[in-house]
């Protein structure tokens, strides 16, 4: 099913019958109404990039592709990444009456992406020069471990809010070239913002990486939102919390800068559900800011 069409068509089957009874086919736009005997109310968008929010019926428990989905206090998350396959399936399970389910073959909206070209770049910022691999190991460890672990909160069923307002200098999923030369697709969105413009967190939880000097990203920070959900930012010019600390939607968490591989201030902010690469602008209502007057931002990676 491609995006532009208008309709949904959505059907499903509850049954008081095994769980192998017949699935039922959902084509689908980017949202959908999920079955009320298992999902009081749910937001986000089911398109590659989206992550969903959901708010379960008590004892329903939830299965993406068949595997099943961490739930607390009747909240669950997922997301899907960018190259998302557009076909995906959900169940869900009366855990008190398990004979009751409802199956979902759902079709995610596909997106197209931008190419961005970015020339003149000097080479050692396009390929890291040999002396700096062993670094840029070391610190890639650091990342993977700060987010294996994710903590037993729910503080991902926030409504999002922008980190930091500005101009969008990059968007999330767009395939970069530099000097001519391709690169992994850009996972996050970029908002240029004057230095030392505070960021703050789009949504409660706790710091689980508040690093200074990060080869790629200079100053770093991860927030854990809860049940694997988890956002970055990058090329901060101050880091203003420690890992451990719990913070509130809207504290200062750092200063947005130009560190690590940065050509202007800006603020890369990216999100993780589990191994997906959420975009974090589906997540946040429309910028209210003016443009900011800062430099493009834009950054090889």
């Amino acid at each position: 099913m491609r995006a532009g069409v208008s309709g949904l068509f959505f059907a499903l089957c509850f049954m008081a019958a095994p769980m192998s009874a017949m699935l039922a086919p959902v084509a689908m736009a980017a949202s959908v109404d999920l079955p009320k005997p298992f999902v009081a109310q749910h937001r986000g968008q089911f398109t590659q990039g989206g992550l969903i929010v959901m708010q379960l019926q008590p004892h329903t428990q939830v299965f993406l592709n068949d595997a099943p989905i961490d739930v607390l206090d009747n909240q669950a998350v997922i997301g899907f990444g960018r190259d998302a396959p557009l076909q995906q399936q959900l169940k869900f399970v009366d855990m008190a009456a398990k004979t009751q389910t409802a199956v979902l073959e759902l079709t995610l909206r596909p997106r197209d992406y931008q190419i961005q070209r970015i020339e003149g770049l000097p080479q050692k910022m396009v390929t890291p020069p040999a002396e700096a691999l062993e670094k840029i190991r070391r610190q890639g460890k650091i990342k993977r471990a700060a987010r294996a672990q994710s903590v037993r909160q729910t503080w991902f069923a926030e409504p999002f809010v922008w980190p930091v307002e500005g101009r969008i200098s990059g968007v999330y999923g767009s395939q970069r070239f530099y000097n001519g030369e391709p690169r992994r697709p850009h996972f996050g969105v970029d908002i240029a913002a004057p230095r030392k413009t505070p960021v703050r967190a789009p949504a409660s939880g706790r710091v689980s990486l508040a690093e200074t000097d990060m080869y790629f990203e200079g100053g770093l920070i991860f927030i854990d939102h809860g049940l694997s959900v988890t956002s970055v930012f990058m090329h901060l010019d101050s880091v203003n919390v420690a890992v451990g600390d719990i913070v509130q939607q809207g504290d200062v968490i750092g200063r947005v800068g130009s560190t690590g591989r940065s050509t202007g201030p800006h603020l890369d902010w990216r999100m993780y559900w589990q191994q997906q690469r959420i975009d974090p602008a589906l997540l946040v209502p429309p910028m209210t800011a003016k443009p900011s007057r800062a430099g493009k931002g834009k950054k090889p990676q």
